[in-house]
């Protein structure tokens, strides 16, 4: 496997530090660029997330009962490609409408969750958006904003894993 970034410094019990800690508990393991359809053999490839750029900006999710923005993304549907559940959770969530074939693929992030630590993969997709459509809130996001650089968002914490990821695929 390839990493683009990798650990430095051995964190408690010799394990290496994580590359970026999320405010909930979420830790940025390594970020892989490997071939879009590759698996590993340690966890599998169980979300998606989608960097979607327009003029510099990046699209951002307040998801409810988390009160934290990130990326807009999920988890991959049975019988569903990684591509597939990208388009379909940015415009479950966004309403935005990206066709799969101007997705770019741009890597794995190899993340741990929860007090548990269970390793799983991410496929991170970018693309740029034809510019921002009317949002509607949901059950699962309150609201959407384009970010621009790291301008302070209000009502949630910002999830720092989504943005060391979004900027490893900035345009």
């Amino acid at each position: 496997m390839t990493d683009a970034a990798t650990h430095t410094t051995d964190g408690p019990a010799g394990r290496p530090e994580p590359l970026a800690r999320g405010p909930l508990g979420m830790e940025l393991l390594g970020f892989h660029r490997e071939p879009e359809g590759a698996g590993f053999g340690d966890a599998r490839v169980g979300y998606v997330l989608v960097a979607l750029w327009h003029g510099g900006r990046l699209l951002m999710v307040r998801v409810r009962g988390r009160d934290c923005w990130e990326l807009p993304g999920g988890r991959i549907e049975p019988g569903e490609t990684p591509r597939q559940a990208a388009v379909r959770e940015l415009r479950e969530e966004t309403g935005q409408d990206v066709a799969p074939e101007r997705l770019r693929f741009a890597g794995f992030a190899r993340t741990a969750l929860g007090p548990e630590r269970r390793v799983l993969y991410g496929a991170l997709f970018t693309a740029e958006a034809d510019g921002p459509v009317p949002f509607e809130p949901s059950e699962e996001i309150a609201a959407v904003h384009w970010r621009e650089g790291d301008e302070p968002l209000e009502g949630g914490l910002v999830q720092t894993v989504d943005e060391y990821l979004a900027a490893l695929c900035r345009p």
